[in-house]
């Protein structure tokens, strides 16, 4: 075989791999952080540098991305249409140059280093988390199963970008220092109050709005499923409860589960509703975090409306007793 046969054989094949997306920019901090949001750098099927850059700005301006993974997904995209709307910008599935500069007033960069703290590391730890509910009725604390779940879920980043952007690091090790992205919204003021939420169920998310009508929150979210639908109408919250411990009622007739008696799931951030409730105004239904934050808005609940654990908590901040909660179906 000819050198300029070898050549034109090697030109097709990185062709080839960068038109299935397994040819990507190298997922470094420089590289996020300087990364300009566009139809070329986006992508819906893998993580690029362009898609963290613009998921870390969207969640520090509360328009979450949910998880954050790179990727140009629909919860990306939801999030990037609510936060044109609020500022009154043009809407579009990519970021226009005044959405980008509006996202950019905040200069610091989307990243940043975190030495891996005793406390991180210090469990206990689940080996495995168990697939049905009854399972985990007899387990005293529904923990992280590794300190890589706990670190991704407090930078509120999926685990296979964290560990892409530490090749080589151990999480389970205090004293290492990561690179982790940094969504510290940067004010340090106390969080802006609810003056009502509103729930759509077909678009799965929900908004908080203040009194002037304002949109100063975008979460993506899972809201019902065709076994247990969520509520119609307007409700209140009528409690907020840390660390929950989840109570599983037989009238339910979850699917999967297979108990005809009651039973009790322990706290912990892998329990069944997360870290928070904010209980509801109607039985049995409320606004909760999830041991799964990838599968937020991708698949059903049990008739309550589900969101990462970090925007169950921005959520709980943010409401109170009667704060109204609307529920919607929209047409589109």
């Amino acid at each position: 075989m000819t050198l300029r046969k070898t050549g034109q054989i090697c030109i097709a094949l990185v062709l080839a791999l960068a038109a299935s997306g397994a040819y990507a920019a190298e997922m470094t901090a420089d590289a996020i952080n300087s990364a300009q949001p566009s139809k070329k750098t986006l992508s819906t099927e893998r993580p690029t540098p362009a898609g963290v850059h613009l998921q870390v700005l969207l969640d520090r301006a509360h328009f979450s991305p949910g998880e954050i993974d790179g990727k140009f997904g629909e919860n990306a995209k939801k999030a990037l249409r609510a936060y044109a709307e609020a500022r009154q910008l043009p809407s579009s599935d990519a970021p226009a140059d005044d959405v980008w500069q509006a996202l950019r007033t905040d200069e610091r960069p989307v990243t940043a280093t975190y030495t891996i703290t005793e406390k991180d590391v210090a469990g206990p730890f689940l080996r495995k988390l168990p697939a049905k509910m009854e399972d985990m009725k007899d387990i005293p604390h529904l923990g992280y199963t590794s300190p890589r779940e706990e670190l991704a879920e407090k930078f509120h980043m999926s685990e296979q970008l964290l560990a892409e952007l530490n090749p080589g690091r151990h999480f389970d090790r205090a004293g290492e220092t990561i690179v982790v992205v940094d969504t510290a919204d940067g004010g340090g003021a106390a969080p802006a109050k609810a003056d009502r939420v509103e729930i759509d169920k077909v678009r799965q998310t929900v908004k908080l709005f203040d009194k002037s009508n304002a949109l100063i929150g975008f979460y993506p979210a899972s809201v019902g499923s065709e076994e247990k639908p969520s509520p119609s109408g307007t409700l209140k919250v009528t409690e907020i409860d840390q660390n929950p411990t989840y109570r599983y009622n037989p009238a339910y007739h979850f699917k999967g589960v297979h108990s005809r008696r009651p039973f009790k799931i322990s706290p912990g951030p892998n329990n069944p509703v997360g870290i928070v409730w904010i209980n509801l105004s109607a039985d049995g239904y409320g606004i909760h975090g999830t041991p799964s934050p990838q599968n937020i808005s991708k698949g059903q609940s049990h008739g309550c409306v589900r969101l990462t654990n970090w925007d169950a908590e921005r959520v709980a901040a943010s409401v109170s007793k009667g704060t109204p909660v609307v529920f919607t179906e929209s047409t589109s």
